[in-house]
Order: C-alpha cells, then structure tokens, then sequence
C-alpha cells in the first residue's frame, strides 16, 4: 500500500519514494505528473482524507479529474485516490438516485453517471472489486443497464420527482437521456454510463470467483433484458460478458436456474444468424455456440427445433464454400456443437450429412498429418476437437443405426428420416472416417508420458476410442503397435485420479459425459473399455494386452469405481455399463488363458473383490446386470482353482454363498419378476450354472454348500412347479448342475430322487439324465 505522505510510480526506470526523475531539466514527474500537478493532487488528496460531506469529497474529485487526467496517474496514485474515497460514496450515489430522494441536490442522471464512473475506477484494483460493498452494486448496475431502475421510476408515489420518458424513435434527435422536471428519461441509455456499468461488471467477472457472485446476483437475466431492449453498448459488451458466464463453470447452473430468459436468447441469435450475411455468419459462429445449452437441458420448444432447422441451412453454403481454416474451424465447431444439441435429425439432407462428416475428416487429416514434433496451435486445437465429435456422432449414425441413436438423450423424437443414409453413402463415410483415425492413430503415436495431461490428447483418445467400439476389425496393425499407448494412457489417469483439475475442468467446459457420473481418473479407461472387451476376444491382441498387464488395470478400475460407489448412499447407486464392460473383458481373460488365472496376482485380488462386492449387489435390483456380471466371472474362476486340502477359504464361501443366492432368485422369481434387465443377465446365469456344475465336481466343499443353503431344496421346489417360465437352455445347464450334485454328494442324491418320485409336473418330471444319476426309472 503506499504512503499517504508520499507517491511511489510504478514503471521502468522510474525512481521511488522522495526521488525525482527529470524531464528536459525543468519539470519533476510523479507517477506521470509534472510537480505542479503532483502538488495539486496531494491538496485533492488531503481533502479527501479530511473531508467533512460528500459535497466537499465530490468538489475534490472534479478538480483531480481536469487537473489529473486518469491516463497519467499510476496504480499507486489511484490506489491512495480508491483508499480516500472509499466504496461508501459511489454506492450511496446509486442508491440514492435509484431511490430518487429529493433533497439529494443533483438530478438522478447526475448521481447514476457520478457513482458508475466511480464504481469503474474503484473496480480497475482487484482488491477494490470483490470489496462485498462494490459486489452489492451488481443488482443496481445490472438494473440500469436493462433500464429497469428508471423505467419503474415512472410508477413511483406522486411525492416524487416526476420522470419523463420519451420512446425510440418518437424523436430520434432526442433519443437519448432527457432531463426534466428535476428527473430524467430514456428509452436508451446514455453511453459512458452503460460503459461504466460494464466496466465493473467485467472486473468482478474476472475475479476467480466472480461468474458465480455475477450469476448469485442476477446477472443472466439482467443481461438478457438488455440485449432483449437492445440498450447500448448491450450487444458489444453485454452479449459477451453473458457468453463467458455461459461458456465456464456457471453455465449448467445458469441454464437451470434462467432457462426461459436463455432460450428466448437462443432463438434471437439463431434468427439473427439466419437474416445475416455469409460474412456476418462466419463471425458468429463462435458466438452462438457459446449460447447453445448444455447436455441434459430439454429443447421441446418446436420453435427452438425450427431455429436449430434453419441454422442448418444457413450453414450448408458455408461448408459447400471455400474458406480459410480459421473460417471453416469455426463453422466445424458449431456443427459439433449442434450435434449434440439435437442430433442428426435436424441436419438435413443424407447428402449435406456425408459432406459435413467428409470435412471433418478432411480437417483431421490436415491437421494430424504432419512431421514429428510438430507443434498444434490451440485454435487448429479447438478445430479438430469440434471434429472429433462430427466424427463420434457419425460413427453412431453409420454403425448403430438410423433410430435416433446419435441424438442426444434430451433431443427430441427424430421426425421423418430425411437425414438416413443409403448404404452407398454410409460406406462412404466409413470409409473417410477410416482415413481420419488412421491419422489419429499417426498423432498419438507421437505423444510421450509428459503430454499425457494434454485435453487435447484426451479429446483425441476418447474420439480414437469411440472408433474402437464399432471398428476393431479396422487397421489391426496400426491398432496393435497402439496399444501400449492406449493403456499407458489409461493406467495414467487411473493413477493420477482427482489430481489432473485442468482436464477435468476442460471436460467440463466440452460437455464431456461421464457414465455413472464419477470424476476419479477413471474417464480414460471407460472409453477405452468397450475396445478392449472386443480385443481381448480375438487371440492376437490378447497376447499384447497380456503383456501390458492390462488384467491388473481393469482390476484397478473396478477396485476404485466399487469403492466411490460404496460411498454414495444406497439411493443414488444406479446402473454403471463400464463396470459391467470390465467384468465382460475380464471373464474373456479367465475364459481364454486359464493359466494366467492360476499364477497372476491380480486375480486374486479380485477374487477378494468379488466376494465382498457381490454379497452387496445381490440385494441391489437396480444393479442386476452388474451382479450378473460378478457371479458369472467369480464362478469361472472358480471352477479353476485347486481343491483346497485343508478348511475352505472364508471369502471364497461367502463369494460361493451370495452367487447361489442370486441364481436362487432368478430361477424362483423367472424372467419377468426378476426385473427388466433380465434380458441382458440370463446368458449371463447360464454361464454361471455351468461353471457351478464344473465347481460341484471340482470343489468337494460345494455340494454340501448347496444342502445347507437351501439352495438345492428350492431349486428342486422352483423345478417342480408346472409354471416355471425358464427356458430350454436353462432347464438343460440346472439339470447338469443337479446331476453333478448327485453324483459327488449321496445326501444331494438322496434329497435328489425323494422329490423326483413325487414330481409328475414341471422341469423336474422332464429330466431324463437326473432321472437315470439318482436310480429312478
């Protein structure tokens, strides 16, 4: 802080304290100022300090502001003028000319144009601008600048001055703030009072947490009621200042708090995107896809639909046309973004589709097929990320279909399929979309341990990811001398957890969604994951993903993922498709290289995973396909084991006991109570009876297992019943499962035929092989 006795400049070369700087020998600068204005400025000063009204104070600063111009005073000297005025006064102005007080002495326009240049100089210190006095103002400025504050005025109790306004346009010589009968008027506003307001607007909004105490203080609307007025300076600082609020870390909340105000924006600037011209157009583009909302917000609104419809078309002359890649990155990025706004059904024709994705793709490989080394700028950046979504949303619509798979869960009902694509012009697309992530491919090749934390690497990875999904069978060279990378990159994340802020914070800003909605590191791998699970079925890249130690990386991740879940109360655990991906790619491993099963440590880690998880995901119907998952591969794991000499390991039983009470409920209850997963958990119950019918003739423990459970009593009770709704196949596996029972344990067999030779109906009466095991003809 300086002294209040003394000025200390800052600058090159300029001296501090007491010390003088000559110029030309005659005059000594301060801070800027020759002596005599120094001089000056510190009488102003010491009346400031010692100021006994806001008459004397306000006297003060008009003489510093003609003596002293601003532009030559430094920080110092305006710290000393912020500290002798104090956020007290300005704050006070507005108030009072927001109030209208008649006893004030100057007219309300007076007081507002006084106190907002006040508040815009106070607002240049940081310091001064998160001053929680200086932030009350917001309410107050943000009224102004919508005009509020003075229209409301003209309703006031008659006592008051009187406040006459004249409407745009009625005289547009005097279309500006009038003053009369002591009182003022506008239908806009005056310039340097609008520039003022937005001054300290955008001062507390560059503060590190000023979005929110913007967003806390009303902001949003205030701002959309300017531009909706259009009130100066409303469109070339308003819409801005609402674009950054909307495009960081306030903007869900700012959706879900002001939807109304922001969709009636939307459709203004999608109006005024469609009206201009293709210059115009190009200019905007990075503007209206900071308005876009984000994922999760509804667009039922049909005049929203018919926008979005028409910012289509007004963007098809610009991708047909030639452009320069700062203009075409722009346009690309929009596309991206209305994509995921409301899919393809509202794009347009199949031909404009396969053109908007042969662009992208264009832009990857341009961009990707470089030298070695060679450096990225961020806008060819933020281009080839808008890309790589073109490119995931095309992979959606090409290989999964046509039935609205590639819109967004918000977007509406896709309405007649003007936008399907022939057969011809899907291969098409599969094909350049082939050619861009061949040159993905190429880039992350490049990529070293210390670009690992990258968003772009990220962006690049997840859309590489997404490829992998549906296309395996594509480039399987190029996919194997990738994979040490790929699960390099993953086991990274998996190990760097919350401590990368910077990528999650840019997964933020890109509306990256995570499934079951954990941020722990884990992201990467739940791209990968669906690629790998494909992988690790086919035996080459198997072999690899062995010698990357890629079990013990999805152990890892399902330690990790299990344990946030465990966190959570019982309410909020909902279905998580990567676990169940990780436990699919795991059962391939335990299925396919049994050896590894027998000698890894991981997998005995995840035995004791296993046993502890699936006792909880037994009484869990929201997670039955998970439980599904994890009785299935601890079962095949199972059968794999040696026979223990000795007493049975605790967790193994509990593991053995919580699967014979999950596939108890699902022969008891069948298919339709069991729940609607069903569907997807009953290959998966198979796979776990045959694996228990192999552990019954393995396992001497099991058998007895099944007696004391009450496993194999109601198991024969469910069989016994004529309107058992199980299938073919799965009456087959549970008669090999009850036939192994009877042949290792004589009490199972016993308890076996004692309800055979009541049984006349139902599954029981139909096996034949159980029949001849247990001596009953």
């Amino acid at each position: 802080m300086a002294d209040r006795d003394g000025v200390h400049p800052c600058g090159n070369g300029e001296r501090t304290g007491g010390e003088e700087q000559e110029t030309g020998g005659e005059e000594r600068e301060r801070g800027g100022l020759t002596e005599a204005q120094g001089q000056v400025l510190d009488r102003c000063l010491h009346a400031l300090q010692h100021a006994k009204n806001d008459s004397h104070v306000l006297a003060a600063l008009l003489l510093i502001s003609r003596l002293c111009p601003a532009s030559q005073l430094d920080m110092p000297t305006l710290r000393r003028i912020f500290e002798a005025v104090g956020i007290d006064l300005p704050a006070r102005l507005l108030v009072t000319a927001v109030r209208g007080s008649a006893d004030s002495g100057l007219p309300p326009y007076e007081l507002l144009s006084l106190g907002s240049a006040l508040l815009a100089a106070l607002s240049t210190d940081p310091d001064m601008a998160s001053h929680p006095q200086l932030l009350a103002t917001v309410p107050v400025l943000l009224g102004i600048l919508a005009n509020d504050t003075l229209w409301k005025r003209q309703n006031r109790a008659r006592s008051g001055p009187e406040y006459k306004f004249q409407s745009a346009g009625e005289n547009p010589a005097n279309d500006t703030l009038l003053v009369g009968d002591g009182g003022v008027g506008s239908s806009r506003l005056d310039e340097a009072l609008a520039a003022d307001c937005y001054q300290v607007l955008m001062a507390v909004c560059a503060l590190p947490m000023g979005p929110e105490q913007l967003l806390s203080r009303g902001a949003v609307p205030g701002l959309c009621r300017a531009l909706d007025q259009n009130q100066t300076l409303s469109q070339q600082r308003g819409l801005p200042l609402l674009g950054h609020l909307l495009s960081g870390k306030t903007r869900e909340r700012a959706w879900s708090r002001h939807p109304a105000e922001l969709f009636s924006l939307l459709l203004r600037l999608c109006r005024t995107f469609c009206q201009t011209s293709d210059q115009n157009r190009l200019q905007m583009c990075s503007q209206l896809v900071q308005f876009l909302p984000p994922a999760g917000v509804a667009a039922e609104s049909e005049e929203l639909r018919g926008a979005v419809r028409l910012v289509w078309g007004a963007l098809r002359p610009l991708l047909q046309a030639k452009l320069t890649a700062r203009q075409i990155g722009s346009v690309l990025v929009l596309s991206a973004c209305l994509l995921d706004f409301s899919g393809w059904d509202l794009v347009g024709p199949p031909k404009f589709c396969c053109l908007l994705v042969n662009r992208a793709c264009v832009e990857v490989r341009m961009g990707l097929e470089e030298p070695p080394g060679t450096q990225l700028s961020p806008e060819l950046q933020q281009t080839l990320t808008g890309c790589y979504r073109i490119m995931e949303a095309a992979m959606e619509r090409v290989c999964v279909g046509d039935a609205g798979s590639a819109a967004p869960p918000h977007a509406a009902p896709p309405h007649a399929s003007s936008s399907t694509m022939s057969l011809q012009q899907s291969r098409q697309v599969l094909e350049v979309l082939e050619e861009a992530f061949s040159a993905v491919m190429y880039h992350l090749q490049q990529v070293g341990p210390g670009c690992y934390g990258n968003p772009f690497i990220f962006a690049s990875f997840r859309s590489l990811c997404s490829w992998l999904a549906e296309e395996t069978s594509c480039l399987k060279q190029e996919v194997t001398r990738l994979m040490p990378f790929l699960i390099g990159y993953a086991c990274h994340h998996l190990d760097a957890g919350r401590s990368e802020q910077g990528l999650i914070d840019w997964m933020s800003r890109m509306s990256v969604d995570m499934e079951g909605g954990a941020k722990t590191g884990t992201e990467a791998l739940r791209y990968l994951l669906p690629a790998l699970c494909h992988l690790s079925a086919e035996e080459g890249p198997r072999k690899v993903l062995l010698t990357l130690d890629t079990p013990t990386l999805l152990v890892d991740f399902l330690s990790q993922t299990w344990s946030f879940l465990r966190k959570r109360s019982s309410s909020a655990w909902t279905r998580d498709p990567s676990m169940e991906t990780a436990s699919s790619t795991l059962l391939n491993f335990t299925v396919t290289e049994p050896e590894s099963v027998r000698t890894e440590p991981c997998f005995r880690t995840l035995e004791v995973h296993l046993s502890d998880a699936l006792p909880v995901l037994v009484n869990k119907p929201r997670l039955l396909v998970l439980a599904a998952n994890y009785c299935t591969l601890g079962m095949m794991m199972s059968r794999l084991r040696t026979p223990p000499t000795g007493s049975v390991d605790a967790g193994q039983r509990r593991f053995v006991s919580a699967a014979l009470r999950f596939l108890r409920s699902a022969v008891d209850s069948g298919p339709v109570q069991v729940g609607s997963d069903w569907a997807e958990a009953a290959e998966l119950c198979r796979l776990s009876l045959q694996a228990l019918g192999s552990c019954v003739r393995t396992q001497f423990w099991i058998p007895a297992l099944l007696r004391d459970d009450g496993w194999l009593r109601q198991t024969l009770a469910a069989l016994s019943k004529g309107g058992t709704l199980l299938d073919r196949n799965t009456e087959e596996v549970l008669e090999d499962v009850l036939c192994a029972a009877a042949e290792q344990c004589p009490a199972c067999r016993q308890d076996i035929a004692d309800v055979m030779k009541t049984s006349d109906d139902g599954a029981l009466s139909r096996m034949k092989r159980l029949r001849k095991v247990v001596d009953l003809k």
